[in-house]
């Protein structure tokens, strides 16, 4: 691995509408992520995805509570704070966005284009949604992808295994690791 990299952790918020498959196990995983890449001196950049209280950035059909605003992810609340295991340092960069792709609508790609970053390492959740949409987009844009498959997850394992096929299908060059593997890959140690 190169000096080259950054950990993007997608969406691991606080959010409690719906279950998640193994979260406790991908919140461990992505705990270990982060003592490595911080201790590996790798940036970290989070992302949440988080929708205006008053619903006026929701896209066409969006779910939305009974005042009209978000039914999840709703600007203002817990929902949308990182969850505390995985809390920011100082100088770790939490991106904010609108949509699926940490890519849409947002300085990201500018940003790690100016810090000469070119290889993103991948996990968080949902991995058929917010995972999936940003592992396309840094495919589209020329970044390799290492997606870490046992520190994503998403509603069920179906949807998991899923997604992981059709990145692993379309996302040429992609690498899927298991956390240990990225951990030691992070370290410059076979993996």
């Amino acid at each position: 691995m190169n000096n080259k990299n950054v950990l993007l952790i997608i969406d691991m918020q606080q959010e409690d509408s719906f279950v998640l498959e193994n979260l406790d196990t991908v919140i461990a995983n992505t705990s270990t992520l982060l003592d490595t890449a911080r201790r590996q001196q790798i940036p970290v950049i989070y992302t949440r995805h988080v929708n205006s209280a008053d619903g006026s950035d929701l896209p066409r059909g969006e779910p939305r509570a009974s005042d009209g605003g978000p039914s999840s992810y709703r600007a203002g609340t817990r929902q949308v704070q990182i969850i505390a295991q995985l809390a920011p340092q100082s100088g770790e960069w939490v991106l904010d966005k609108r949509r699926y792709s940490a890519f849409h609508r947002t300085d990201l790609d500018a940003r790690l284009k100016a810090s000469g970053i070119d290889t993103l390492i991948i996990c968080g959740v949902l991995t058929d949604v917010c995972v999936l949409g940003s592992v396309f987009d840094a495919f589209a844009l020329g970044y390799q992808v290492r997606l870490v498959s046992d520190a994503c997850t998403t509603t069920t394992l179906a949807g998991h295994h899923s997604a992981l096929l059709i990145m692993a299908n379309w996302v040429y060059a992609l690498e899927i690791l298991t956390s240990d593997q990225c951990r030691r890959a992070m370290e410059g140690r076979d993996h």
